[in-house]
């Protein structure tokens, strides 16, 4: 099959219009160029804001340097996605339910990786079918990435006080995804203004004060790093603050009034599994391993492992309303836990003495 080259303007417009026919609700091209990025960053892990996160500083300069990460690559194809699952609960309502898990709304539904992945290799094989062979390869928080500055640079939106990308027409309930190429392809305008005015809510609202400082954000009180990435004890000054939020936390996007234009998802596959957009954390506290292996199956849930979700949901319990149930609950699970587990049992029955 004779392929026709396209020109770099051509061939750009026809990738945002594939983009969208893949399910895209916007593409944007980036260049590589992110020297301030790189310095804020070397800043952030000077101060050891990212907590055991070792990985964020093993990668080197690779990830402000996509040339570095992937020779050749000249532009950076950057994708957003809406995910605000349809038909769940409302998240405000499951966080005044002492008795409910929250668990972040992105991850109620499959897996985000997955399925954005093969979406950008559909959309690169598209370009090879209709342009010709190049270098390039997907990414989806698969490889160390600055994909917020990317996105930002590619027009998508505006990093906002609390470092989530945000949107004026979309607000900021999307996953993001990447294709390095070599293509000499159109590089659209960067988001340079910050629509964030003189609001602080996002900051003022955050449940541990992890948002230290406009776009600054100290993952070691983040409630979404302390149930997710962190792989040992949480400490015990967070665990009140933690509610009953067992799997990340959403709070400085629901409280972002950009929000009021967030669209709900229309991909099937972001819809809600097994109810846990509003469980009872007994309920998922009597969980076998066997069934949260079975009910998480293909959701981001499972990276965390059975023994990090027992951790998470007794602090859930230690903050539920004091009961006979929630009690006998806790004290089932007391003698034959890890170490690591029953340090929060212990500290959640005594929430209840």
């Amino acid at each position: 099959m004779q392929v026709l080259k396209m020109d770099k303007h051509e061939l750009s417009k026809n990738i945002k219009n594939w983009g969208a026919e893949l399910g895209f609700q916007q593409i944007g091209i980036a260049a590589t160029e992110l020297h301030d990025d790189e310095m804020h960053l070397v800043n952030w892990l000077s101060k050891g804001r990212h907590g055991e996160m070792s990985y964020m500083m093993s990668h080197g300069t690779k990830r402000s340097r996509p040339n570095e990460l992937l020779p050749g690559t000249i532009s950076i194809i950057c994708a957003r996605m809406d995910y605000f699952p349809p038909s769940s609960k409302h998240p405000a309502q499951v966080l005044k339910n002492k008795n409910l898990a929250y668990i972040s709304r992105y991850a109620t539904g499959r897996d985000y990786h997955k399925l954005i992945r093969q979406r950008l290799k559909k959309l690169a094989t598209k370009i090879n079918s209709n342009y010709g062979e190049f270098g390039y390869r997907c990414f989806v928080d698969s490889a160390p990435i600055l994909e917020k500055a990317l996105a930002r640079n590619s027009g998508l939106g505006w990093i906002g006080k609390h470092t989530n990308l945000i949107n004026p027409k979309a607000g900021s309930w999307f996953f993001l995804g990447e294709i390095y190429t070599n293509l000499p392809l159109k590089i659209d305008a960067p988001y340079e203004k910050q629509h964030c005015g003189t609001c602080t809510a996002c900051i003022d609202i955050c449940p541990t004060k992890a948002i230290v400082g406009e776009m600054q954000v100290d993952a070691r009180r983040c409630i979404s790093y302390l149930t997710i990435e962190l792989k040992g004890s949480i400490p015990v000054k967070f665990r009140k603050m933690i509610g009953n939020r067992v799997y990340g936390c959403d709070d400085c996007q629901l409280i972002c009034p950009w929000n009021k234009f967030a669209k709900i998802s229309n991909e099937d596959d972001f819809r809600v599994r097994h109810g846990l957009d509003e469980t009872s954390l007994i309920e998922l506290f009597t969980w076998t391993e066997t069934e949260f292996k079975k009910k998480t199956e293909g959701t981001a849930i499972r990276r965390i492992g059975y023994e990090c979700w027992l951790r998470n949901i007794a602090i859930g319990l230690g903050n539920a309303t004091t009961t006979t149930k929630v009690i006998t609950t806790l004290k089932a699970r007391q003698n034959n836990s890890s170490k690591l587990v029953k340090e929060h049992i212990d500290w959640a029955l005594e929430q209840h003495c």
